[in-house]
């Protein structure tokens, strides 16, 4: 796309300079031409006019006086009865313009100049027409420069956002770019991303609910089937039903383990061994403008080249939320500290904030509390994605507040290089 738009920016600067600029160009060399025409043809009168108040006065005619007031010209004065007075040296036949006139009294004057003056002239005209022409093509290749990454680039950014919608990771970028079509796009995607993220929310809790709603009738079910067996004493067809029952029951509760089962192995079959740094790394160039307009600074300190098995999408989300928890909520730098424990891979997000209120510290996690006006899902969901990645997400110091990932480490023998500092 930006180098179509160069190329069509670039015809177009073309084909404007060229309907400009050749007209302009013949312009003003017939005006010079014209010019130079007009200057002979009052000098050609001047000089006739002077012999003529010579001859009325009787003065003879001064040649050195004439090569004084018309420098690089040749004349000629051809008067009846007189000599002919001729003044400069002639240009060549090729090269010169000419111009004459006369008078009833027998007075003939013929002025010539080189046209080689005159061709410079226009020449010296007819380049600076083309270094403004070059001049105005380099401001619209500059400008479609400017303009095509002020396009290309927030439509990159949108395809990077529709990816990650489609990988699963659902949250809004809040990323806006200033022209009305592209913002229009971003905020259907971020739209689109909190409803995913209501969605998949909804049908965890669903799914956790459904699991332990149906786990507990069935279990008092297969004790009261196992009791009526039991208390049936000799009659056979009672304790061949109470044993279908059983047996019955029994298979829906395998089912329903086989079912939850199967979507806790979907769900870590997307987590893979995976860079911290990568994830970390992006993370902070995503939100850095944030923080920087909010005058504060943002960390990365801790163990280098660390890994984990997690899915990436989950982890971009679970810090990504936590780092927007902490530019609302928190005061002063914020830092990502990493590093490797004895079980665990544990990445800290920490800032100078009050942090945490008394009240809400034991139900900082619950659904729908929030302590400063907001939706009280961003951790719930956060949360919710570290376990079903096999992690755990905790506070662990209320004041100032300081969160903690607990990761399942993708090789605990490996040995790593700690280092610290702003990312």
């Amino acid at each position: 796309m930006r180098r179509r738009l160069l190329s069509s920016t670039l015809v177009v600067a073309a084909i404007a300079v060229l309907l400009l600029g050749v007209p302009l160009g013949l312009v003003v060399t017939r005006l010079i031409d014209d010019e130079a025409v007009q200057q002979l043809r009052a000098q050609a009168t001047l000089l006739l006019s002077q012999v003529e108040y010579a001859r009325i006065e009787d003065r003879p005619i001064d040649p050195e006086e004439l090569q004084r007031q018309y420098p690089n010209r040749y004349v000629q004065i051809f008067i009846r009865n007189s000599p002919t007075v001729i003044v400069g040296t002639e240009p060549p036949p090729d090269r010169q313009m000419t111009e004459e006139t006369h008078s009833e009294s027998g007075v003939y004057v013929r002025i010539s100049r080189d046209r080689a003056q005159v061709e410079r002239n226009i020449r010296g005209w007819l380049m600076l027409i083309v270094a403004l022409a070059g001049l105005a093509l380099a401001v619209a290749v500059s400008l479609a420069v400017v303009q095509s990454r002020r396009l290309t680039l927030p439509l990159q950014d949108l395809a990077r956002m529709a990816e990650r919608l489609g990988s699963g990771e659902a949250r809004p970028s809040r990323h806006r770019y200033g022209v009305p079509e592209l913002d229009g796009v971003a905020e259907v995607l971020d739209r689109s991303a909190t409803r995913l993220a209501e969605l998949l929310s909804r049908e965890r809790e669903f799914a956790t609910d459904a699991s332990h709603q149906l786990r507990t009738p069935l279990t008092g079910l297969t004790m009261r089937l196992e009791e009526i067996v039991a208390a049936a004493g000799q009659p056979a067809i009672v304790r061949e039903e109470g044993e279908a029952a059983i047996v019955q029951a029994e298979r829906l509760t395998a089912v329903i383990d086989e079912l939850l089962a199967a979507a806790r192995r979907q769900r870590h079959a997307q987590a893979e061994a995976i860079s911290l740094d990568e994830v970390l790394r992006q993370q902070i160039t995503e939100w850095e403008p944030a923080f920087r307009r909010s005058r504060r600074t943002l960390h990365l300190d801790g163990a280098r080249g660390l890994r984990a098995l997690v899915s990436k999408g989950g982890l971009s989300q679970v810090v990504s939320t936590l780092l927007e928890n902490s530019l609302e909520h928190g005061d002063g730098p914020v830092t990502i500290t990493t590093g490797n424990g004895d079980r665990s891979v544990v990445i800290e997000v920490a800032d100078q904030g009050q942090g945490i209120p008394e009240h809400l510290r034991a139900r900082v996690f619950d659904r729908n509390v929030s302590g400063a006006g907001g939706t009280g899902l961003g951790l719930t969901l956060a949360r919710a994605l570290t376990a079903s990645d096999g992690g755990r997400l905790e506070l662990v110091r209320p004041r100032p507040a300081v969160f903690a990932l607990f990761l399942r480490p993708a090789d605990e023998n490996a040995r790593h290089r700690v280092v610290s500092g702003p990312a």
